[in-house]
């Protein structure tokens, strides 16, 4: 079958929204191309040697938002996207010049273009994150989540999630129940799972990022561990965590820091990010104002996450 893909250049910061955008507008799947997934040389943190240097020079120096379409009815789509991005330019000086290109592309094109970008890395001390297409020899110690992302959700490369899967290597002792709201493909869910956690709910309202999740819990081995669940935490479940971990957006982290108190046990702990640097005082007021004490405040790039507790 061919396919069109719309191409929108783009900025880090407008990436996830020009993403979000094209997606609600009807994409079959998103691929977001950006030079700050790829490790960078010059600045070696234990990732960058086992990922092939010639990535960085092929990545565009914008960052591309890629969506992929079926032709029928897309042409009465085409302007209100172009609509929508220029409002979203005037709003947004740090959005970039949001263009829009057009090509054709088949089926195995738009399924696997993604794939040349994603290698295995290490998220933090001895965990690996793995695609489960490419092979890799892991060291005494590493243990290893293989994920299959699926189109448009979080394949772990990006500096949000590595610090997540960082802060609960700090946290997680051992035994420790884990809450892992907005769970995408579950990397974040698994890799509490591999560092010691007794029992870990995933919950999502996609029901495609749900059934990634749960194809990905069970690939990995921790199935007895992870339970996936569609739906809202805030009205839909009961349950309670030692810690919880939301890699998000800000404003969703802003409006529910304050409810998600009862799903956090006394002295538990929230890690949060997918937070931008220019929204970190506004979200850090958020939790504190909601009877979180912060306990940490990580930098990655563009990108902040904080470790609080209740």
């Amino acid at each position: 079958m061919e396919w069109i893909e719309l191409i929108v250049h783009t900025t880090t910061q407008g990436s996830d929204e020009v993403s979000s955008l094209l997606m609600e507008g009807g994409a079959d799947g998103t691929m977001i191309e950006d030079r700050a997934d790829i490790p960078d040389p010059n600045k070696p943190h234990g990732i960058w040697e086992i990922i092939d240097p010639k990535l960085l020079t092929e990545m565009p120096e914008d960052v591309l938002v890629h969506a992929w379409f079926s032709p029928e009815g897309l042409m009465e789509k085409i302007d209100g996207f172009r609509f929508a991005l220029e409002a979203l330019r005037k709003a947004h000086e740090d959005y970039g010049s949001l263009k829009m290109d057009r090509r054709s592309a088949d089926d195995a094109e738009w399924k696997d273009v993604w794939k040349k970008y994603y290698k295995p890395f290490y998220a933090c001390d001895h965990l690996v994150v793995k695609p489960t297409w490419e092979a890799f020899e892991p060291s005494p110690g590493d243990r290893i989540i293989e994920l299959d992302p699926g189109m448009a959700f979080g394949s772990g490369t990006h500096e949000t999630t590595g610090m997540c899967l960082s802060l609960l290597h700090d946290c997680i002792q051992g035994g420790e129940s884990v809450i892992d709201v907005g769970t995408g493909s579950g990397i974040l869910a698994i890799g509490a799972a591999l560092l010691g956690a007794g029992k870990v709910l995933a919950i999502d309202i996609d029901p495609d990022a749900v059934r990634v999740a749960e194809e990905n819990v069970r690939h990995n081995g921790v199935a007895g561990q992870v339970a996936v669940k569609q739906g809202d935490l805030l009205k839909q479940v009961s349950e309670t965590c030692d810690i919880c971990v939301a890699n998000i957006i800000s404003d969703i982290i802003i409006t529910f820091a304050a409810p998600l108190r009862a799903h956090i046990r006394d002295q538990g702990l929230f890690i949060c990010s997918g937070i931008v640097r220019e929204r970190g005082p506004e979200v850090q007021k958020a939790l504190t104002d909601a009877g979180y004490t912060i306990l940490k405040e990580v930098h990655r790039g563009e990108w902040v996450a904080f470790l609080s507790r209740r």
